[in-house]
Formats: structure tokens, sequence, C-alpha cells
């Protein structure tokens, strides 16, 4: 293999690799990345055992071929050079790396290349800031233990004109719809349960790219923008679909309406008072939400924060954590709380210019003999 490349395009590409990756993977055979040379560019392939990436740099390539080369160590040297062109040739068992000045060389892996990459068929497409938009707060409701492993995804279904993304670890649910542009194909509307922290990984790193396809097939779901593609296997095992559709039909007796970044800082402030579970009370009152948190060991804490309250003065009590998580999902925006009957949850939502996202908290038992 024989190529020379822009310095800053191929950084890129090497930097988006591992931000895409897992930071580590116990297996060595993971730790590289197979760079190839033919007709269409440069090439970046590499995987941790759960994903597959493929990045495509442009290239002018004097003598096709390929070579794996340690991931980290091609993107570290990479980042660090300030030449426009880097000449990059196989050399033995090295990678040898020249540009005006230096020569570095890697060595190469040959037991660790990645496995071939087998994109599922497009079933249709998102803008990128859509996809981070719902994909990211979504993939935060997920739950991080593998006992059950259904609720560690995130479930993705598609109609004639959205994209609608679930997630839940049963003590919240988040869930977004986003415009979809699906292909003409036979093949039906995706159903697809896919790890949430590959879906918010990806979609954090594609919110500028302009237009991203989708590819569901058997067991497997896919990403792929103009310059790469995100490969994984889905969840198996049914998914309680009609059960999360019962608990979006929200019947508030109360609804708040107020700026989400001041609620989110007053609630993180109380969040410290709220002693061992972080139990944060929140009450609709005239004007204003009143934000409480108490504990006999780390003392009390009361704040207000201006709001529009539609209903009765109802008090709820949440984990100070899960309340924080539902309303970071909506910063700069004004959110709309609506505060149902007994212990069913709140409902957090906000007007977002192209996503519908609707975050669900439950709320703790609050022992308060004026609660609603």
């Amino acid at each position: 293999m024989d190529v020379t490349a822009p310095v800053s395009r191929l950084a890129a590409a090497a930097a988006l690799l591992l931000r895409l990756l897992t930071a580590r993977s116990l297996q060595p055979s993971h730790a590289g990345a197979l760079l190839r040379a033919d007709d269409d560019g440069l090439h970046l392939i590499a995987t941790d055992g759960e994903v597959v990436v493929h990045l495509r740099t442009p290239a002018t390539v004097h003598t096709p071929g390929e070579v794996v080369v340690p991931r980290r160590a091609v993107a570290d040297t990479l980042t660090t050079l300030d030449a426009a062109d880097a000449r990059l040739t196989v050399q033995g068992g090295r990678l040898a790396i020249r540009v005006p000045g230096g020569r570095f060389a890697l060595p190469s892996l040959p037991d660790a290349a990645p496995p071939p990459v087998h994109l599922p068929p497009p079933r249709g497409t998102v803008t990128g800031d859509d996809l981070r938009t719902a994909a990211v707060p979504v993939a935060g409701a997920a739950s991080r233990e593998h006992a059950l492993p259904m609720f560690t995804g995130v479930r993705l279904r598609t109609n004639d004109a959205a994209l609608t993304l679930f997630a839940t670890d049963r003590f919240r649910l988040a869930a977004a719809s986003i415009p979809w542009h699906g292909e003409i194909s036979g093949d039906g509307p995706i159903e697809a349960l896919v790890p949430a922290a590959v879906l918010a990984r990806a979609a954090q790193q594609l919110s500028r790219v302009p237009a991203v396809h989708v590819h569901a097939g058997d067991d497997v779901f896919a990403l792929s923008w103009d310059g790469g593609s995100i490969t994984t296997a889905t969840i198996g095992g049914g998914y309680p679909d009609a059960q999360l559709s019962r608990l979006l039909d929200v019947a508030p007796v109360c609804t708040v309406e107020a700026d989400a970044d001041a609620l989110a800082h007053a609630v993180d402030r109380a969040t410290a008072y709220g002693g061992p579970h972080g139990r944060v009370t929140l009450q609709a009152i005239d004007g204003a939400l009143l934000v409480r948190a108490d504990d006999p060991l780390t003392g009390e804490s009361e704040q207000t924060v201006k709001a529009t309250v539609d209903g009765g003065h109802t008090i709820r009590s949440f984990q100070g954590r899960l309340l924080l998580d539902a309303l970071r999902a909506f910063a700069h925006h004004t959110v709309r709380l609506r505060f149902q009957e007994g212990m069913r949850a709140t409902a957090c939502t906000a007007d977002l210019p192209t996503a519908t996202l609707t975050y669900l908290v439950v709320p703790l038992r609050t022992p308060s003999p004026t609660d609603t």
C-alpha cells in the first residue's frame, strides 16, 4: 500500500473512529484499525466487538493494499502533524507515515483485522441534527444494567412520515418523534431495538451531517452518511410497545410551564440536600414552582422558579438525578410539566422545532396530606 492523503482529513477520520468506538476493549484483537487503499480512496475500518465503523477519506492511491495498525497510535500520530499531506507506505511489517521533515512507523497487527462490513438495505433518511435531538435524550432513559438486556436499548419504529424512538429503565421513559423520509421499497416499516449507548454515541457525532441513512435488516442496524457508516447487532427479545404507548397517554391534573434551564439549576442545587436518594419535591404554587429538599444530615433547600401554573397546587417528589436528566433534555426551551393523579408518571414536554420529545419520570411516594 502506498498513498498520499490530506493530513487534516485523515486525522479527523482517525479521531472520529475513536469517538464512535468504546474507549477500551478487553479483547486485544479489537485494538487495530484496517487501512485499505483502493479506487475510492483510503478506508479506515475498526471494531470494538459491538460495532463496526467504516470511514472513507480522499487520497491519491499510488499502490492499492491494506494494513492493520493500532487505531489509537495512528490517531495520536496524525493529530500531531502540521503538514498539508502525508505519505503512507507499508514497508515490511510497518506502516511508515512521512511528512516533510519527519517519518513515523507503526507496527502492523495482522491478527487484529476487523470483520468485513455488510450494510443492510437503506430504509430511510433523517437529518443528523434531528437524530441527535431525539436519540441522545431518549437513550439517556435506557437502563445501564444488563440483567434485562431489552431495557438497555432504544426501540425504533417508523411510519410513512416519522421515526419514533422509545427507551425506559422502568423508572423513567423517554419518547421522541422526528421527520422521516422513507425509501421506496417493499420492506415495510422499521421495528428495531438498538443498543442505547451505540445510538447516542453515533447521534452525537453525526449532528452536523445533513443526511443520515438508516439501514435495518435481520438482526443488524446501521447508520451511514457521506464518508462513513456504523453497524451494530440489534437486541433480541420482545419489547412492551403497547404498555409504553398507554403510559404516554397522559391525563394531567396540573400543568406547569417554566424555563427548563432555570428549573434544572434549582433541582441540581436541591439534590445536594435530598439525602441518600437525592429526594427533591416540586410544589405548584401561584405563579411559580417551589423546589424543596431536606434531610437531617444534609440540611434543607427551598427555591422558587417562575412558572405558569394551570391546575391545583400539586406536590410531587422525585429522585433528583432522574428529574435533572429529564429537564436537561429540554435545555434552552420552556418545559411543560404535566402532573398526573397519584403515582402516575409526570410528563415533561416542550415545543421543539422539528422533534416531539416526551420524558416521563415516576414520582416518589410523598407522605404529605396536601398531595393531590
